[in-house]
């Protein structure tokens, strides 16, 4: 019996779907199948109830998933002890782009009550953020959109809402006015990040839009917001959604961001594990409120 069997038989387990649970593990659904038929055939026993329109568990797998799920928290408690001992008074905490100055201030505001900690940055896509948290790579990580109801193996502590704001060309007719209902937008193309990069971002937005009364027209998406404003900075009729914090750092001209008459906004959780204590200190820092968007523009 191996871990990355175990891990595959838990990840099913609870997405009860092959397909989610390859997602969520980054890996092929091929290869979370054959390590869940290895593990069923060590067990000498069938966990899954397998049929085209469902996967549910057995009585034997239903027996089998707490153990299994004792035996990847202690794996995670044991990195996370060694880590410790390799590394002491390091503080590794995976972060999300478009935090601008409130990453500088957590900063801040955290090391001037450890200042003996050294802070590591990792940035990563949320499944391989959450994956190093769980395996004891990482201490704690920021994660955007919907919080999972339920992991076994995490916890996800609210922390803010991240403020979104609309960019458009600054030479646009609606450019003039400091808030814009969306549906003044509504025949001008819409450039997004693919879904699979940011699916709580781009389902927000969508369904702002869809609330507005109208159907975006996507625009060609681009693998960077840099691109995206330089596209817009161009005069194009098109718009986009920026992060405030990032708005409040860009400087150009030929681009404004205007804020939503109904406000847009993604919630933001720190994730750490639920084996270990919670990080008071850093939630503290995460919890200062920074300068919101209306009143820096004002």
């Amino acid at each position: 019996m191996e871990l990355r069997q175990l891990r595959c038989f838990v990840a099913v387990a609870e997405e009860l779907h092959f397909g989610r649970a390859a997602e969520r593990l980054l890996l092929g659904q091929p290869a979370v199948s054959q390590q869940v038929r290895r593990l069923e055939r060590e067990l000498k026993v069938e966990l899954f109830d397998r049929s085209p329109r469902y996967v549910r568990l057995t009585p034997a797998g239903e027996r089998f998933l707490p153990a299994a799920r004792n035996v990847l928290a202690a794996e995670a408690a044991a990195r996370a002890v060694a880590a410790g001992l390799a590394s002491p008074g390091t503080l590794r905490l995976g972060t999300v782009t478009g935090l601008g100055e409130r990453l500088d201030a957590i900063l801040d505001a955290y090391q001037q009550h450890a200042p003996g900690t050294r802070v590591e940055l990792h940035s990563a896509p949320v499944g391989d953020r959450l994956a190093r948290l769980a395996d004891g790579r990482l201490d704690a990580a920021f994660v955007r959109g919907a919080i999972p109801e339920s992991d076994p193996a995490l916890r996800f502590l609210p922390v803010w809402q991240d403020e979104l704001v609309l960019a458009l060309p600054a030479r646009h007719p609606q450019a003039v006015h400091p808030v814009i209902d969306l549906s003044e937008l509504a025949g001008l193309p819409l450039r997004l990040t693919e879904r699979s990069n940011h699916p709580a971002l781009v389902d927000l937005v969508m369904s702002a839009c869809q609330e507005a009364g109208f159907r975006p027209v996507l625009g060609p998406s681009t693998g960077s917001l840099q691109d995206t404003l330089a596209a817009i900075g161009t005069g194009a009729p098109m718009w986009t959604v920026v992060y405030a914090a990032n708005a409040r750092t860009a400087s150009t001209r030929r681009i404004v961001f205007r804020s939503p008459r109904r406000p847009l906004a993604l919630p933001t959780a720190l994730a750490v594990r639920r084996a270990d204590p919670v990080p008071r200190l850093l939630l503290d820092a995460c919890r200062t409120e920074p300068v919101s968007w209306d009143d820096q523009d004002s």
